[in-house]
């Protein structure tokens, strides 16, 4: 099996990690099983030759030939000759009799009897290797007489073949159970591992769907975990980016369709003055470049329209801020439409309030702000309807009322149209970003767009904007805010600095 990715990784860390754990734990547990058994042996050989000081007490005083007599007696009728091989050593350090009854090995190892001579108590261990191979343990208790003198050693030794074997036996078990553990967390985590890899896998594949242009690609969701969780946020994404793709090319058309319209009336009465030449008659020709004018004007606005909302994505739309009075701007652009509302049959009401404070602004975006708005307001309002327009200023806010009684905007459309690219009614020529435009120009002047609509009642858009005064008051308290930050610590050392002196 070919692994790669997060298998992989998972197979090299955390497999890698569970092996050398369990590898620690056996071993750990084999060397304290060893040791258990080793450490019963011991007290076994322990507990046989310390009886050796008791029974050899009244020879203490007696020759080394009187101590090895009753030593061979003592070896051939202990009851422990059968559990270990018991032997008698003389003072010269020579192994004279066996509880085995062969004869001694005369290379048998004696490291346990040259500690006993060396040790106080005249007691000596080691755990080896005979000749043959065989692994034993031995402790040997040497006797002295009252002035010393080493009479001899009594001398055990157990075989530790069988203590081996079943310390290699236990060590399987663990091994084995071991293995065991290991391959279920193989088998479990690969499981797990798998449960993640396969929707991430699926995932991937819906993405690169879905970059390739297939919003209509969706992700099964399995689980309610984070797996599901991105699932959704994937799936939710897919809509926006399908809404998003639906909006840009209905923007495309909706442009296409505004620059064709205008191209087409200049290219038409172009050709018709062309065909005519110098036979066309007076009416005519300012008719055509009546015509001419009008549209190439409206054309030149459409492009001026498109570079505002390239600056406005880029975040280059600067504003040019100076001093205006927002009544006369409102007033001009209420008359800029006077004419077209009269034209298409509408009426345009204006109520213009006796003053307005001065605003900072830029003159010429304001007047776009409103130019839109009243256009939208005309666009949507049948011939007979009525578009209201007034101001009124009240808490250092300024705010600009533009209100007809068109077709209005759906329920489930509202929260979108002042979104780019976006248009409730695709019936209606326009670009799809007017409302965009003028709602992060009312953004850069500190002010908001707000939009009410009821549909086939009506629809009111709410201009606002601070007054200048608001805004200088605004800064002020900004001013003081900072001042007042910047001297609190300072404040805080005077106020220490006279508790320290008042103390």
């Amino acid at each position: 099996m070919r692994l790669k990715g997060l298998t992989r990784r998972w197979m090299f860390n955390i497999l890698g990690m569970v092996v050398a754990v369990l590898i620690t734990i056996i071993l750990s547990l084999s060397f304290a099983v060893q040791n258990y058994v080793y450490n019963g042996i011991l007290q076994v050989l322990n507990g046989s030759s310390s009886e050796l000081a008791n029974i050899f007490s009244d020879y203490r005083d007696q020759s080394p030939s009187d101590f090895l007599a009753f030593a061979r007696g003592y070896v051939e009728e202990s009851a422990n000759k059968e559990a270990m091989e018991m032997m008698v050593i003389d003072s010269t350090g020579q192994i004279i009799v066996t509880s085995s009854g062969f004869a001694p090995d005369e290379t048998l190892p004696m490291d346990d009897y040259e500690a006993a001579l060396g040790n106080e108590s005249g007691y000596g261990t080691w755990t080896g290797k005979l000749t043959s191979g065989e692994k034993v343990m031995s402790v040997t208790r040497v006797i002295r007489n009252d002035e010393g003198e080493v009479l001899g050693a009594i001398r055990y030794m157990v075989s530790l073949t069988e203590a081996d074997a079943q310390v290699f036996t236990i060590a399987a078990i663990l091994t084995s159970i071991g293995v065991f553990l290991l391959l279920f967390i193989i088998f479990s985590s690969m499981y797990f591992v798998r449960s993640i890899v396969s929707p991430l896998k699926q995932i991937s594949s819906t993405a690169q769907k879905i970059a390739q242009g297939d919003f209509n690609a969706r992700i099964e969701k399995v689980r309610n975990d984070e797996i599901g969780e991105l699932c959704d946020t994937i799936n939710d994404m897919a809509v926006e980016l399908g809404v998003a793709e639906k909006m840009k090319n209905d923007f495309i058309s909706s442009v296409s369709h505004e620059l064709r319209t205008p191209l087409t009336a200049i290219k038409g009465w172009a050709e018709t003055m062309q065909m005519q030449g110098g036979e066309i008659d007076r009416q005519t020709f300012d008719r055509g470049m009546g015509v001419i004018i009008r549209e190439s004007e409206r054309l030149s606005g459409i492009v001026e329209e498109l570079l505002d909302f390239s600056r406005m994505q880029s975040g280059r739309m600067s504003l040019m801020m100076d001093r205006i009075d927002i009544l006369a701007e409102l007033g001009e652009a209420v008359y800029m439409f006077s004419d077209r509302a009269t034209a298409e049959h509408k009426f345009l009401l204006y109520e213009e309030p006796a003053m307005l404070s001065p605003v900072l602004g830029d003159i010429n975006r304001l007047r776009q702000v409103f130019v839109n708005i009243i256009d939208n307001a005309l666009k949507y309002t049948e011939e007979g309807g009525t578009v209201n327009v007034s101001a009124v200023e009240s808490e250092g806010y300024i705010r600009v009322i533009i209100a007809d009684n068109g077709c209005g905007i759906p329920p489930d459309h509202l929260p979108n149209v002042k979104k780019k690219f976006y248009k409730a009614n695709q019936t209606i020529r326009g670009s799809g970003i007017g409302l965009a435009l003028a709602n992060e120009i009312m953004t850069l002047h500190a002010g908001s767009l707000e939009i009410e609509s009821q549909e086939n009642v009506g629809t009111a858009v709410t201009i606002i904007i601070p007054t200048l005064k608001e805004l200088e008051a605004q800064k002020q308290e900004e001013s003081a805010l900072e001042s007042s930050t910047a001297a609190l610590p300072e404040k805080d050392g005077i106020e220490e600095r006279n508790t320290e002196n008042h103390g």
